[in-house]
């Protein structure tokens, strides 16, 4: 799938979200190897902590669904559903992302003049590659 219609799908999702109280509205479309794609939304919730991000919303969908082998995501997000700028994902979403995907998962920050494109590498530079643990000394 080219990347501009991964995008295309993150910003369709963004119209599903359900942000009460900041009005950002967050779309992501991930692509799994197979050619399958998992759209998500955020989700917010008045205490906070229990709001899902997009990014995770589709990943969960796709692990529910057995799906273990990602190769890309497209994420766009701002104010009303505006898009006016690059929307990365939080600290907690690069750690899922870090659970699933390898160095050179192709994330697409989808901006008002189209898209960026960095690997999760960048992202986490000193991370870890999926399902491999660091081990300490001492």
């Amino acid at each position: 799938m080219p990347p501009e219609e991964l995008c295309k799908l993150a910003v369709e999702a963004m119209s599903h979200a359900y942000v009460p109280y900041s009005g950002y509205k967050v779309g992501a479309a991930l692509l799994c190897a197979d050619g399958t794609v998992y759209q998500g939304c955020n989700i917010e919730n008045a205490a906070y902590s229990p709001t899902n991000c997009a990014e995770r919303t589709a990943i969960f969908k796709a692990v529910y669904d057995g799906h273990r082998d990602f190769a890309a995501i497209a994420v766009c997000g701002g104010k009303d559903g505006i898009i006016t700028g690059a929307f990365p994902p939080c600290g907690v979403c690069r750690q899922v992302m870090r659970e699933f995907c390898n160095d050179d998962f192709l994330i697409y920050l989808v901006n008002d003049k189209g898209y960026e494109t960095v690997t999760l590498q960048q992202l986490l530079p000193y991370g870890f590659s999926a399902g491999k643990h660091m081990s300490t000394n001492g």
